[in-house]
């Protein structure tokens, strides 16, 4: 496929967004010119640790919501079935968002035709209360008073008002990636787990991995991987909403050389996150027992997966969801993992909402990702590959 350098012609999107805009100013072409009726964009709320998803049709807003918010880990999946499964709908998508997207459209629940991915790279996202405490701890920065935040070449850089008194325009402060979760905060036990990091299955690749330094605040990095992603990017062009220049194969090869050293990371983190690998099988059973007799029964973390479908009264995950349940495991965790073992996609989202912090992420890919490579199956990356539990033959007779 085709890689460019791309940016936004317009001036007040190039400086608003990331890497020049380009990702901001493809959707306001798509927009503009009736590609898609709608875009699903995620707002700043009231400060740099809250995102919400906004789907508008008004190009105003989408510019409005330019730039990252890695405090805000949302999954969007589930939003789109929810509010915009009949609409032809422009989305920017970490690799977990396009994941659940395409196990939704293998579930009938979205038609991919209609969705057009514009893949964001992703190092990681950060817990919004975790994040609020590591400013005030490590940075020594009143939480409320970060104005911008930005995760760069291995740093988290957070940018305050200048001092009243004396400064003009902003402060920043920066620390190490790896220093600050040497000390227990930083990105999410998911993301620092996870090795999948560029888009491959978004119609759009975009980053400023591979973006020489001295260029990556004003120019994106973008493959185009699908027939939909060229459609959205010669949209953009012929519109005059982007410009682009093409990547030189060196610019590939370093976006690559990134990708492979955050893979190398993630596997050390996922050995270092799990207290289980050395454990013995009881020792295993007896973990489980122990942090799964905690559950309360709230269903936040089914209401939230962006690959179960489940909404049937007698589907697997309702049918079995009883809050007088008292075994020692409750039926509704026990399905629960037995249902995501062949499509889990260990995005961390349950373990986010869970009220009595079970550590769900690691209980899901302890099943799941032993399940995944015996049947050769990854999730979320092939719209074509069923999930291979999610239809059953019946093996007995009709005399049974």
């Amino acid at each position: 496929m085709s890689c460019y350098f791309g940016w936004a012609k317009d001036e007040g999107i190039r400086e608003r967004g990331a890497n020049g805009g380009f990702v901001t100013a493809t959707l306001v072409g798509a927009l503009e010119t009736g590609l898609i009726d709608v875009a699903l964009v995620v707002k700043r709320g009231a400060s740099i640790y809250e995102g919400i998803p906004v789907l508008t049709s008004d190009a105003e807003v989408v510019k409005e919501c330019t730039g990252s918010l890695h405090a805000a880990p949302l999954n969007i999946a589930r939003i789109l079935v929810r509010y915009a499964k009949d609409k032809r709908v422009g989305v920017p998508v970490k690799p977990c968002d396009a994941r659940g997207i395409i196990e939704q459209a293998k579930r009938r629940q979205l038609n991919l035709d209609n969705v057009f991915m514009l893949g964001l790279n992703c190092g990681g996202t950060l817990h919004p209360l975790e994040m609020r405490e590591m400013v005030a701890s490590l940075f020594g920065i009143h939480p409320d008073a970060v104005i911008k935040e930005e995760i760069k070449e291995g740093k988290i850089i957070l940018q305050t008002a200048a001092a009243e008194g004396g400064g003009q325009g902003h402060e920043e402060k920066a620390m190490k990636i790896d220093d600050v979760e040497e000390r227990g905060f930083g990105r999410r036990d998911a993301c620092k787990a996870c090795t999948t990091k560029i888009p491959v299955m978004a119609d759009l690749a975009c980053g400023n991995w591979g973006v020489p330094p001295e260029e990556s605040d004003r120019k994106t990095f973008v493959e185009v991987l699908t027939a939909k992603g060229e459609q959205l990017l010669r949209n953009a062009v012929e519109g005059g909403f982007v410009e682009v220049e093409p990547a030189p194969e060196e610019a590939l090869k370093a976006r690559d050389r990134t990708a492979a050293f955050m893979q190398r990371l993630a596997s050390r983190w996922k050995e270092r996150l799990d207290p289980l690998r050395n454990a013995t099988r009881k020792e295993r059973f007896d973990f489980y027992i122990g942090v799964l007799r905690r559950c309360i029964h709230c269903g936040a973390c089914k209401e939230v997966c962006p690959v179960c479908a489940c909404v049937d009264e007698d589907a697997k995950c309702m049918a079995l969801y009883d809050e007088t349940d008292d075994h020692i495991i409750s039926l509704f965790n026990s399905i629960r993992i037995l249902h995501l073992m062949d499509s889990c996609i260990q995005c961390g989202q349950c373990e986010d909402v869970c009220p009595v912090d079970i550590p769900l992420t690691l209980i899901h890919r302890r099943f799941s990702e032993r399940m995944q490579r015996k049947l050769g199956y990854t999730p979320g990356m092939n719209v074509s590959e069923k999930p291979p539990l999610h239809e059953t033959a019946l093996i007995w007779g009709e005399e049974a």
